[in-house]
């Protein structure tokens, strides 16, 4: 896992937040929707078959992680839970949390009008909240 680095495209929409056992851990900068991207440190990975037993066991804990702290970061009725990479071949997980007010629901997210950028404050302050989780 040393030589791992992000598919560059992540940065164009999303911000560095932690580092968990298995996954490089990403806030999605959209005011819309609390958001996180977990894109596991193994070079190579595209789909998770590319992941060892064990290393998908840890996705699957780390995925349950984020969306308890998608929740905290704000209101949520229902996670949406995606691994789709049709833009973005390296294999990630988004964590999206939902509500029925949200302005897309009950549509899917995913290339759906434009990202609202959060105020630094606001971002800042996820980010201190995504770092002590």
């Amino acid at each position: 896992m040393t030589d791992f680095r992000p598919d560059p495209a992540f940065a164009a929409g999303s911000v560095a937040a932690a580092e968990w056992p298995l996954c490089h851990v990403r806030l999605q900068d959209d005011a819309r929707f609390p958001w996180l991207i977990l894109i596991p440190r193994v070079e190579g990975a595209v789909e998770l078959a590319d992941l060892s037993v064990e290393q998908r066991a840890v996705l699957m804990e780390e995925t349950v992680r984020a969306g308890a702290l998608v929740r905290r970061l704000g209101v949520v009725e229902k996670l949406n839970i995606g691994a789709i990479g049709n833009v973005t071949a390296q294999l990630h997980v988004h964590v999206v949390g939902r509500r029925r007010v949200d302005g897309l629901w009950p549509d899917p997210v995913w290339g759906r009008g434009p990202a609202v950028p959060y105020a630094a404050e606001e971002r800042a302050r996820l980010l201190a909240v995504i770092a002590g989780a």
